[in-house]
């Protein structure tokens, strides 16, 4: 089989349309006459003629490669089907079905675990449970960003956050990048939409005080209160700290350090973590036993440190991702700077650990409104 990247210029607009043609060789009619075999595949992308500016240049650059990346991947699959190799792409795949799979591998994750099950039910609720990979193209993305923008709602029946959006859409994003790894599609059609622009959202922590007010309450479960504190004093995520093992604690010159790799972004972390955090950890167990044993992610837990919080008299909404927003804010509350901070938290950017300081700048602005008026 042949395949060729067409370009048909429009009569009307200056857009060039980009095609696939797939040419399958000939059969004869019982007349003698030769039939050739094609069919065509029309691409998202297009070329601007005439280019003018550097911008149409541009353009024009980025979507021919992209078009002749589409192209070398049709390529590979015919080849592949050809020798015998893994064949066609199984765009007949269901795409709730596989989705729900991605899910399944985030249940010890509680934060992330959440998000892609609610992202999986507004894209029941905008395309049903019988959609395939078949029928998932730029159009299909784009109306769900809309659909998230203008008909989904919260259990509340109130219109979703622009940070909610982003969310939902991104995690049907990095479902479509995982079925490219999959070999279910050759590109992902979501690429080229944007999600929502998010917004600052607020970030509960506890102060020093409230803290201080925590360690003397008792909770229903012991080992959930030795991991909430743990991360307030370490900033480690829920996640991590789940499934620490004792393998991953080291002692260095008489400190302890955290050799550990990220669940979220796969990477090593080497957390040197003070001697009030190493308390929390417990007696050493065997290397590869895990430090928090019975921690474990349910309503009851979460109904656990409420209560806990509420005990000692704190009546924000706390959860354990807040031990992480705890440690942040009180290490740039006691001087310590914002790039130690960061590198502390993990964070692979900087302006993503400025959330944090944004939140002291409120903190001083409310200090200085609080001098009584001297007139």
């Amino acid at each position: 089989m042949e395949i060729k990247l067409i370009k048909r210029k429009s009569k009307t607009t200056n857009r060039v349309s980009l095609s696939l043609e797939y040419y399958m060789g000939y059969t004869k009619t019982e007349e003698g006459k030769i039939k050739h075999n094609r069919k065509y595949e029309t691409l998202e992308y297009y070329l601007i003629d005439p280019a003018r500016t550097k911008a149409d240049k541009d353009h024009n650059k980025v979507n021919l490669e992209m078009a002749e990346a589409v192209k070398a991947k049709r390529l590979l699959a015919s080849q592949n089907k050809q020798y015998g190799f893994t064949v066609e792409y199984k765009i007949r795949t269901n795409l709730v079905e596989y989705i729900k799979g991605l899910i399944d591998q985030r249940k010890n994750s509680p934060g992330n675990y959440g998000n892609w099950d609610s992202s999986l039910k507004h894209l029941i609720a905008y395309a049903g449970h019988d959609t395939t990979f078949e029928g998932v193209d730029k159009a299909f993305v784009e109306g769900f960003k809309k659909y998230l923008a203008k008909d989904a709602k919260t259990k509340s029946n109130t219109n979703l956050s622009a940070n909610s959006q982003s969310s939902y859409f991104l995690k049907l994003k990095a479902a479509l990048n995982q079925a490219i790894e999959d070999g279910i599609i050759p590109h992902n059609p979501a690429q080229m939409v944007k999600p929502a622009k998010t917004e600052d959202t607020h970030r509960e922590y506890l102060t020093l005080e409230e803290l201080q007010r925590l360690v003397k309450e008792e909770c229903k479960f012991p080992v959930l209160k030795q991991a909430f504190l743990f991360s307030c004093l370490t900033g480690m995520k829920w996640s991590d700290i789940q499934k620490l093992t004792w393998s991953e604690v080291q002692e260095l010159d008489g400190h302890t350090r955290i050799v550990f790799r990220q669940k979220k972004t796969k990477g090593f972390e080497y957390l040197d973590i003070s001697d009030q955090a190493t308390r929390y950890l417990g007696e050493r167990g065997e290397p590869n036993e895990r430090v928090f044993v019975a921690l474990k992610y349910s309503a009851w837990h979460n109904q656990a440190l409420e209560k806990w919080c509420m005990k000692a008299g704190i009546l924000k909404d706390i959860t354990f991702h807040c031990g992480r927003h705890t440690f942040a804010v009180m290490q740039l509350n006691l001087g310590t700077e914002i790039y130690t901070v960061s590198k502390l938290l993990g964070h692979k950017e900087l302006k993503t650990t400025q959330i944090y300081a944004r939140i002291l700048d409120e903190k001083k602005r409310e200090a200085v409104n609080k001098i009584p008026d001297i007139e």
